[in-house]
């Protein structure tokens, strides 16, 4: 769950889920003159749209930390064994479904725990440090699976893959993760499955609702996208029952952006 103390009062929530289902139209719209369209095509828009899957356990109950008052945000979630069968469940799911698109969101999983496997120059990645022996069982278990499940596969195009899947995620959250949007970037961002080295995309917010790229990677003049979201005006609860009735009660909303190339006029 992505949780926004707003400086209104409230708190902004957005489902994981919903969060990677603008990740997934991104994918889906990849692709441009500049930019070479992802193969194979339509299991990275699977990756993309459920690569947070393994989040739906934890969202049917949001908790409360009791020694804060708050809802943590879903980095500060503790991640307890429950919490790792969910990531396992979800890659197994999506596997069943799509066996290369339950690979990528298995590797993004695991990728997670260790800096995006260094793909990303920026944002820099989270210092976890030591990681807990459980999260060190998960990540063993789960390369195992996963260098099985590659064998057949290009290696070369897999890590692109891998690497345009954070992309889309790291837009999403540019997006989902700030009240007020402000100008960043994503460094490197492959144009092409070449082996040539990536660019960095600028990121710049033109108004509230439309955010500038530079370079532009869809396949459209302009995307519109929508996040769904909640604000719970309520920001003090006695315990978790208490925020997830509040939270359920809460009429989902959209907020809607436009991605466009940047200098363009609006």
């Amino acid at each position: 769950m992505i949780v926004r103390y707003e400086s209104d009062g409230s708190i902004a929530m957005i489902n994981q889920n919903d969060h990677a289902q603008l990740s997934g139209l991104f994918a889906a719209h990849w692709g441009n003159q500049q930019f070479e369209k992802p193969h194979p095509y339509l299991a990275l828009v699977r990756a993309a749209m459920f690569h947070d899957r393994g989040w739906i356990r934890y969202e049917t109950c949001p908790q409360l930390n009791t020694e804060t008052g708050k809802t943590p945000n879903y980095r500060e979630v503790p991640t307890d064994r429950a919490q790792l069968e969910a990531f396992a469940w979800a890659a197994d799911w999506l596997s069943a479904i799509d066996p290369y698109a339950g690979l990528m969101i298995a590797k993004h999983r695991t990728g997670l725990w260790q800096k995006r496997y260094g793909v990303i120059k920026h944002p820099p990645g989270i210092q976890r440090g030591k990681l807990p022996p459980d999260i060190e069982t998960f990540i063993a278990h789960s390369e195992a699976r996963q260098k099985s499940a590659a064998e057949q596969l290009d290696p070369a195009e897999l890590a692109i893959n891998y690497h345009l899947l954070q992309v889309w995620d790291l837009m999403s959250l540019y997006i989902c993760s700030n009240e007020t949007l402000k100008a960043d970037r994503i460094e490197p961002v492959p144009l092409s499955y070449s082996g040539k080295a990536g660019v960095a995309m600028t990121l710049a917010p033109l108004d509230a609702s439309t955010i500038g790229l530079d370079p532009y990677p869809f396949d459209q003049r302009a995307l519109g996208v929508n996040v769904i979201f909640r604000r719970l005006t309520q920001t003090e609860f006695k315990d978790s029952a208490e925020l997830q009735s509040a939270f359920f009660r809460t009429a989902p909303q959209i907020a809607s952006f436009r991605l466009v190339p940047s200098g363009t006029l609006h």
